[in-house]
């Protein structure tokens, strides 16, 4: 790679004076700008040597890679003259850079906590819609499907039970993960949702007199807004004790004092108000769905595209949260936002692939094909700002797509009982009597959203992708001359097999909270959820990077893999607070070796996530990177197969 050609690139790309400042991490440049929108996005989407961008919390990324991105950052701050910030300071200017804006911050902060009980809600969701096929007449006749046979009632039952665990006790899984996000101990939170949904609590009939003061015995299933409270709340006290505790007491009584404080303030003030608050605000989306109608589905779902580009559709999964826990109660239609989401999905993938169908350009078409798959999967951020929004037609017709299959939907009740994949696969997640429609409405979506857009870009866009088909026959033979130029001096590999460095769970990738990892842009590979912080050598191989950070670490194999170990999500930020390297660039280390350790109460403390991602970065050179181990892992197990 030509450092300083890269470092120009992205330079000219981005624009010099509106560069404000620039720090890198182990894969990606870190860039605070004055206005995002000057950015040549084009620019940066043709060059080799980018792997792609995004932004997040002020700051515009460049994915360079690991090995590269340190020279590149180099040459950046030689040519422009910036002073040289770590991670860290980047954070601090880009916060003052930009305005504050609260939403925004509890719109992250909800995502940080749903996300990673969205699997479990997943799980309850679609079992509750499998006892729905069992128990609602008119799909397989007039009599439901228990009334047809008796002897599968004890199964519907079973299923029903399970079903509604994880919904009845939310508070545990929102304690457990509030807990890690606000920095508690996350045994304590789950303490605190048990506590709020101790069956024995019987309601408004009971209460506690305490020194003559009522406190009403308020069961909190089912609940959300209450928990997060609560655990707020214990987060500040446990640290407030840790902190003013002799240590020779803490471990007792900072848990006891921190739960029974947190557990009083629950039943007595917080709870109650916070009960009012959610109630609220299920009661007024509600409202809002009865009093619009479809046409106010047809505005949701005409917009909806628009707000997962802004990343308020982050917020969604704590409503939708609540709208399933008031059907599940009774008192709710249920969840429209996933129909909704559904609609939008699959318009923008169907637009996706009317530009596939359109342009003769390979490498368009091979993005085109892959983002479109993923969005009728429920999946659209590589269709939005890898294709459509690219060209911006293809977006807009979507929205049309989406605005009148909403509609249509709203016109016929449709709504979800579960969480789910939102898109073709969502009916597994839609009230029984109601999937017909479903389908219907998203068969409707995609045949306007590739109709428009196909029609569009054949009349007016057509010039376009016919200057596309020219480019593409010019870099396919530039392409071909450097392969054929540099084929000779390529290194031969070889099959390997790439052995854990991490004792932890096997985490799939493509659930890491990080775009540069989960989509794939590094290359392929696996995530592990630490159980202990050691970080072994998976393979016989040479240092090629060891960051003074120690959050990572890259290896090149004696077979020629190159492989990259990240510990943690943004734990570059930490400085190297609780990090301690063991090896420097250039060892040589053998299969099992320490390469370093590290403390995953301090990355918690951080609010940092400590998932550690092992990717082999020269992907594009094998046949095939296959993941192979799955649940729990420990130190040099096979987790990687490597077919050369």
């Amino acid at each position: 790679m030509d450092y300083s050609k890269v470092a120009s690139e992205v330079i000219e790309a981005v624009g010099k004076d509106n560069l404000v400042a620039v720090a890198h991490c182990a894969t990606r440049l870190r860039l605070v700008l004055k206005d995002d929108t000057k950015v040549n996005q084009n620019a940066l989407d043709d060059s080799a040597d980018v792997k792609g961008t995004f932004k997040t919390d002020g700051q515009y990324q460049v994915i360079i890679g690991p090995g590269d991105v340190n020279f590149v950052y180099a040459e950046i701050i030689k040519e422009t003259g910036l002073k040289e910030v770590s991670t860290d300071d980047l954070k601090q200017i880009a916060v003052k850079d930009r305005k504050f804006n609260p939403l925004m911050v509890l719109i992250k902060l909800l995502s940080d906590i749903f996300v990673p009980i969205i699997p479990a809600l997943v799980a309850g969701g679609l079992l509750m819609a499998l006892n729905n096929f069992l128990t609602s007449g008119g799909l397989f006749g007039a009599k439901s499907l228990i009334e047809q046979y008796p002897n599968i009632k004890g199964i519907s039952d079973m299923i029903q039970l399970m079903s509604a665990a994880p919904f009845m006790f939310l508070p545990v899984l929102v304690g457990i993960s509030a807990a890690k996000r606000f920095g508690a101990n996350q045994f304590l939170g789950a303490a605190i949702g048990m506590i709020m949904t101790t069956p024995s609590l019987g309601g408004a009939e009971k209460f506690w007199n305490i020194l003559g003061y009522h406190v009403t015995q308020t069961n909190y299933m089912y609940q959300v807004i209450p928990v997060l409270a609560a655990i707020w709340i214990l987060s500040h006290l446990e640290k407030f004790f840790h902190k003013k505790l002799p240590s020779a007491v803490d471990f007792t009584f900072t848990p006891l004092l921190s739960v029974m404080i947190t557990g009083f303030l629950t039943f007595t003030v917080v709870g109650p108000i916070m009960l009012f608050v959610s109630n609220g605000i299920t009661d007024a989306i509600v409202w809002l769905y009865n009093t619009t109608g479809f046409i106010g589905m047809t505005i949701f779902g005409g917009t909806y595209s628009l707000i997962v580009m802004t990343g308020l559709h982050q917020s969604f999964p704590a409503i939708e949260t609540q709208l399933l826990s008031a059907w599940r109660n009774g008192s709710g239609h249920g969840d429209f936002i996933f129909v909704v989401a559904s609609m939008a999905n699959v318009a923008q993938g169907a637009a996706t692939f009317a530009i596939w169908a359109l342009t003769k350009n390979s490498k368009t078409k091979g993005l085109a094909s892959s983002a479109g798959v993923s969005a009728l999967l429920g999946i659209t951020e590589p269709a939005l700002f890898g294709v459509n929004l690219k060209y911006r037609f293809p977006f807009f017709c979507a929205l049309i797509g989406a605005g009148v299959a909403a509609g249509v939907a709203g016109l016929f009740q449709v709504v979800a009982v579960s969480l789910g994949s939102a898109g073709f696969l969502g009916f597994l997640s839609i009230y029984a009597k109601s999937i017909p429609f479903y389908v219907i409405c998203e068969l409707i979506s995609f045949a306007v959203a590739f109709t428009l857009t196909y029609m569009y870009g054949k009349t007016k866009a057509a010039s376009v992708f016919a200057t596309e088909a020219a480019i593409d026959t010019e870099e396919v033979t530039e392409a071909k001359e450097v392969v054929e130029a540099n084929e000779a001096a390529a290194p031969v590999l070889t099959d390997e097999t790439i052995l854990s460095p991490i004792v932890g769970s096997i985490v799939d990738l493509k659930d890491v909270n990080d775009p540069v990892f989960s989509s794939g842009a590094m290359g392929q590979g696996i995530a592990v959820k630490p159980s202990e912080g050691i970080v072994y050598a998976p393979a016989d191989a040479e240092v090629t990077i060891a960051f003074a950070t120690g959050h990572a670490y890259g290896l090149k194999t004696k077979n020629g893999a190159e492989i990259l170990i990240h510990v943690g999500i943004d734990t570059v930020s930490m400085n190297g607070e609780g990090f301690n390297q063991q090896v420097a660039q250039g060892d040589k280390v053998k299969a099992g070796d320490v390469l370093g350790t590290f403390d995953a109460t301090k990355i918690a403390a951080a609010g940092l996530d400590d998932t550690t991602m092992v990717i082999v970065t020269n992907t594009a050179d094998y046949v095939s990177v296959t993941p192979v181990a799955e649940g729990a892992v420990t130190k040099g197990e096979a987790v990687i197969e490597l077919k050369a």
